[in-house]
């Protein structure tokens, strides 16, 4: 049978214009459609992060860790699954609503909240038509068709409905507790929501007395504008100095409050004085000793962050400048007995950056604290890629103190499906199945279960944007509309996130989840580094270090873009924004092309009778492809594109392409040698195209088509290795030998085309046709 030509690759350079191109074809010929089977086994299910707009640019960083994500699917594809990919936008909560704050340059609280909801919407819109562009550019090959968002009626119908369940389940209950609190973003926050950072802050050791005494006790705190709201003060059980002040009672300096003096093991005997106030409430531990010792708590800030009545003179004073204001007073009346200024950990709003308040309020709380023991045998089932971030998980889980609050006081979130009875304040839920909004909707309930009251008030607060996002593998697999697609499709096979939000997303999904199906969401999750800058620092609009993606993309093209993202770090771990590394993933691409445009000028014979050196090379490629398999069922692209980079580059084109290509040529060989080597070329470069395929998709398929077929290089299977009895030892001897060569001629300045006399060693005799030919051996 004659050898099949096929099209060559004119173009001496691969064009990143012809993305575009590349991008409609995919979309008219919806290759990525998903038909569940019905072997679940064959389906591999995604439960992939819905993209947050919160504005301009998209973090690079986010944007990379995406089309890994893109690169998982893609490689499931082509190991013969049927992939479900969504594409969801998540709509909800507050960075949405500052974004639209900024942008119309109005305030949440004094705009109507119909008229504020709106102005929500119409600015997601835009960005997330931004977002979406850049998706498609970037060749994410998700399901945008049946894209979601979690603010449609839709999802916020499953996230109330979710809701009315659990409430029904006796999981779900309102409490007055101490809150986080950010005054800035004016909502309560949960734990997962807080960042720690050290600060510059005040350390002040005031002078307390010890009633009947008239003795001076010096009492140390971060909290000065918080004297009025000290309930007691503590000392360490051990520390010597305070031993006889245990159960006397002291005088709170400006303030006369008269409070027990107490023994308790957390105090540490070395900061500051070695005595705690606690007061209601300046940090967790004050929380804490306000539970243990039953006291009660004084209210000394408002949701406004201005100091109350109780605090007197100070009362309608922002916390910072109250502060201030109360240190310089104690200086002034002598009872400030030192004034130091110190770096103290602070908790901050993760959103805002500011500083929280703990705060007393009636929130909405999800039990979760009797689900650690079940959450934690679920994270230890799940398999993780890295093993190593399964420990954000667990840590987190052996942290958890308090039930999780899921209720906010925004406008732009899912409506706490709620009415209570104007008379008695009994709540009442209505039947799940319809989006409800009661802050507007007229009750749908005739009268009050309890009293009989006829009145309603609906709920005007909306829930954590994570009882949202919890619920997208729920969402994706149909769970409350369609029972035999939910039973082919959970749970996921993967959840693909950063490690960023694991103590968010990862867990409150997981946690959601068991509360709702008793089973695990999904089966494995894949945890992804951060983007940082070439100097390893997070990337932030304070630093000035944010790149804007979308020039990059036009002019480095998303394969480069892509090819870089995949290589740049170890699976799990963070990376560096580097457009010189970009631009290097770009050479690859051309060594690529170029690799692969001159492999198109010969013909493709489907067999061939191999010599020694083709069998070495389709040996060093089995071992390749059984590599880069084993890494894309690992999730592991890092391995993947690194191994293939350097095959092509020291290996293939440098080695067995100068060994062959007299012989493809004709050069001296028969015609059975010549067609062996043009079939080991392209069998080759077919299996390189199809090992890289999911991460550089655009210049493979284009080769592809080209070359191999009409159908696109991603509905292929990835290929199978060839193995032939070629010791490893001898491959090595060949790529030393041919170093030894190139060597030999540089050092006596000749070109690689001048004759040279060198001994080809025993061991290569039956290369040696080959290597005689490359080199221009002479005897």
């Amino acid at each position: 049978m004659q050898p099949q030509f096929s099209a060559k690759l004119e173009a001496t350079s691969w064009d990143p214009k012809l993305e575009a191109e590349l991008r409609q074809i995919w979309e008219s010929e919806n290759l990525f459609e998903f038909v569940p089977k019905s072997n679940k086994k064959l389906n591999f299910v995604m439960d992939t992060p819905p993209p947050y707009p919160s504005g301009r640019p998209w973090h690079p960083g986010a944007l990379t860790q995406y089309s890994q994500i893109d690169m998982i699917a893609r490689a499931a594809r082509m190991r013969g699954l049927e992939v479900m990919y969504p594409v969801g936008i998540d709509r909800n909560g507050l960075p949405v609503e500052i974004f639209a704050e900024r942008k119309y340059r109005v305030q949440m609280r004094k705009t109507p909240r119909e008229e504020f909801i709106n102005l929500c919407k119409h600015a997601l819109d835009d960005l997330e038509a931004y977002m979406v562009g850049l998706m498609k550019t970037l060749g994410i090959s998700g399901d945008f068709r049946n894209k979601y968002r979690t603010d449609s009626e839709e999802y916020r119908k499953l996230t109330q409905w979710s809701f009315i369940e659990l409430w029904r389940k006796g999981l779900v209950y309102l409490a007055n507790r101490p809150n986080n609190y950010c005054v800035d973003c004016n909502t309560t926050i949960a734990d997962a929501e807080i960042e720690y950072e050290e600060l510059p802050t005040y350390l002040v050791t005031n002078r307390f007395t010890v009633k009947g005494t008239g003795h001076e006790l010096l009492v140390a705190t971060t909290r000065p504008e918080l004297l009025a709201a000290c309930r007691m003060v503590l000392v360490n059980p051990g520390d010597v100095r305070y031993k006889k002040l245990i159960g006397k009672t002291a005088v709170v300096p400006i303030y006369g409050n008269e409070v027990p003096v107490r023994a308790h093991k957390s105090v540490d005997p070395k900061f500051g004085s070695g005595v705690l106030m606690v007061c209601s409430y300046g940090d967790y531990n004050d929380v804490l000793m306000f539970r243990e010792f039953k006291l009660e708590e004084v209210v000394a800030i408002d949701i406004d962050g201005k100091l109350t009545g109780v605090t007197g003179k100070y009362a309608g004073l922002a916390v910072k400048t109250a502060r201030s204001q109360i240190i310089q007073d104690l200086q002034e009346m002598g009872l400030a007995a030192k004034v130091e200024q110190i770096q103290h950990r602070t908790p901050l709003c993760e959103r805002s950056r500011t500083p929280i308040e703990i705060i007393p309020m009636e929130e909405y709380y999800l039990k979760q604290l009797d689900f650690r023991p079940a959450i934690r045998r679920m994270a230890k089932n799940i398999e993780f890629f890295p093993e190593m971030h399964r420990q954000i998980l667990l840590d987190w889980i052996d942290t958890l103190t308090t039930d999780y609050p899921i209720s906010r006081r925004r406008y732009y979130s899912t409506e706490i499906p709620v009415w209570h009875c104007s008379k008695c304040g009994t709540p009442h839920l209505p039947k799940p199945g319809k989006y409800y909004r009661p802050w507007r909707d007229e009750a749908p309930f005739k009268k009050c279960k309890r009293c009989g009251n006829t009145k309603f008030t609906g709920e005007t607060r909306t829930f954590d944007t994570w009882m949202d996002s919890s619920l997208s593998p729920l969402f994706v697999t149909k769970y409350f509309s369609n029972k035999k697609f939910f039973a082919l499709t959970y749970p996921a096979a993967v959840r693909v996130q950063g490690k960023e939000i694991v103590r968010t997303w990862l867990y409150y999904t997981m946690l959601k989840c068991h509360q709702m199906t008793g089973r695990a969401p999904f089966r494995q999750a894949w945890i992804g580094g951060l983007g940082q800058d070439a100097q390893g620092r997070k990337m932030s609009k304070s630093l000035g270090n944010v790149v804007d993606p979308e020039p990059i993309l036009a002019r480095f093209g998303s394969d480069a873009f892509r090819f870089w993202g995949a290589s740049e770090a170890g699976l799990g771990y963070d990376f560096r924004f580097s457009e010189e590394r970009i631009a290097g993933a770009g050479k690859f691409l051309t060594k690529l092309w170029n690799t692969c445009r001159f492999i198109s000028f010969f013909p493709q014979p489907e067999t061939a009778t191999l010599t020694w050196t083709d069998k070495w090379m389709l040996n060093e490629l089995g071992k390749l492809i059984e590599e880069c398999t084993s890494a894309y069922e690992g999730y592991d692209v890092f391995t993947v594109s690194t191994k293939v980079r350097e095959f092509l580059w020291n290996v293939f084109a440098s080695n067995y392409l100068e060994m062959a290509k007299g012989r493809a040529y004709g050069d001296g060989s028969t015609k059975g040698e010549q067609e062996a080597a043009w079939y080991t070329l392209h069998e080759t470069m077919k299996s390189l195209l199809l090992l890289i395929a999911p991460i550089a998709p655009f210049i493979t398929d284009y080769a592809w088509r080209r070359l191999y077929g009409e159908s696109s290089v991603h509905l292929e299977r990835m290929p199978k290795p060839q193995r032939f009895d070629v010791s490893e030892k001898v491959g090595q001897s060949i790529l030393e030998f041919n170093a030894q060569v190139w060597k030999a001629k540089k050092d006596k300045g000749l070109a690689l085309k001048d004759p040279i006399s060198v001994r080809i060693p025993a061991s290569l005799v039956h290369f040696e046709k080959d290597l005689v030919r490359m080199h221009h051996l002479t005897d």
